[in-house]
């Protein structure tokens, strides 16, 4: 999915948090985002998800901006914060409610995204209330993936997990991306962004201050 940021601003309370962002994001590549808290990395996914309406510029989502006709990018897939699942569901329940909402993952997509990001078939009948905050991480990330979006944006995606399951995680987001989605991913961790990213785009006051 194409992705253009025309000349983005953000201000909120009179400050500004996102400050004349222009760039483009093209399909099969992961794209990591660097910068210190507070530097505008979650910001900026957040109006390109649209959850985040620009003061100034446009956000392009193939050709159409956003907000226009759509308040969100159509196959985007997303994590960021602490999602809230209902504990007294289990994992697997979790993803079938809301692959009722777009009716387009099977079963089996649901079940194969659940692996791709490391948890197993017990796991997935296990209530979230009784989840591990690494078990949570995953969950997110799965939700985000298996209606196979075309646009995946994650903030801290390695967050909580163990080294293995880390490797796992890395492997899943290069696979996703070679088979031409759209990869934004906001990192502290220095291996991930390394790994991972075709392109480093370091943000400072909201601004983009280096590309690698």
């Amino acid at each position: 999915m194409k992705v253009k940021l025309v000349n983005v601003s953000k201000r909120i309370h009179g400050s500004p948090v996102l400050q004349n962002v222009s760039y483009e994001f093209d399909d099969s590549t992961i794209y990591g985002l660097t910068g210190s808290n507070g530097s505008g990395k979650t910001m900026l996914i957040r109006a390109i998800a649209g959850l985040l309406i620009p003061t100034s510029g446009e956000v392009i989502i193939n050709g159409d901006v956003l907000h226009q006709k759509a308040d969100f990018p159509e196959r985007m897939g997303i994590t960021i914060g602490n999602i809230v699942f209902p504990k007294d569901l289990t994992g697997f329940q979790n993803l079938v409610a809301l692959s009722k909402i777009n009716k387009v993952a099977t079963i089996e997509q649901i079940k194969n995204a659940f692996k791709k990001v490391g948890l197993n078939e017990e796991d997935w009948n296990i209530k979230v209330s009784d989840y591990s905050l690494g078990m949570r991480q995953k969950l997110s990330i799965a939700q985000a993936i298996f209606e196979k979006p075309k646009l995946l944006l994650l903030d801290e995606p390695t967050n909580g997990l163990d080294e293995e399951s880390t490797w796992i995680l890395r492997n899943t987001l290069k696979e996703i991306a070679q088979a031409g989605s759209t990869v934004i991913l906001a990192s502290h961790d220095k291996e991930d962004i390394a790994y991972l990213s075709d392109e480093v785009i370091q943000i400072d006051g909201g601004k983009i201050v280096n590309i690698k």
